[in-house]
């Protein structure tokens, strides 16, 4: 998830544990996004969207939204075949995280720690 719940108050972790585990039947319909043309072809010009999250993923590396009433603000970049981000929610820092991003229809799942951790869903509106 853009927002790393792991660090995140426990607004944000209570909301969003739900996220927390993968059923595998349903892990298999996600494909991975490989490569940043097709990341930045899928975010461009829209918003990614979960629960009370609304975020902007802008192609010169900018993230910007609102979570739970908090500005989001923060910085990507595509290394490795992954989505490295540092985010702040408000003044708090998330942190840098590296994260494998897949998809399925309009729905982009981010897994923390180039795949090995947490995952979130966002909708793509």
């Amino acid at each position: 998830m853009l927002l790393d719940i792991t660090r995140a108050p426990a607004l944000v972790a209570a909301t969003c544990a739900c996220l927390a585990g993968a059923d595998t039947a349903q892990a298999e319909a996600f494909a991975v996004v490989a490569s940043e043309d097709t990341f930045v072809s899928l975010v461009e010009g829209r918003e990614l969207r979960r629960f009370g999250i609304r975020l902007t993923v802008m192609p010169n590396g900018r993230i910007e939204g609102r979570a739970f009433g908090t500005p989001v603000t923060g910085q990507w970049d595509w290394d490795g075949g992954f989505f490295c981000r540092d985010l702040f929610w408000g003044n708090e820092d998330l942190g840098f995280n590296c994260q494998l991003v897949q998809v399925n229809g309009e729905t982009l799942r981010f897994t923390t720690d180039q795949g090995t951790g947490i995952y979130a869903d966002l909708t793509l509106q």
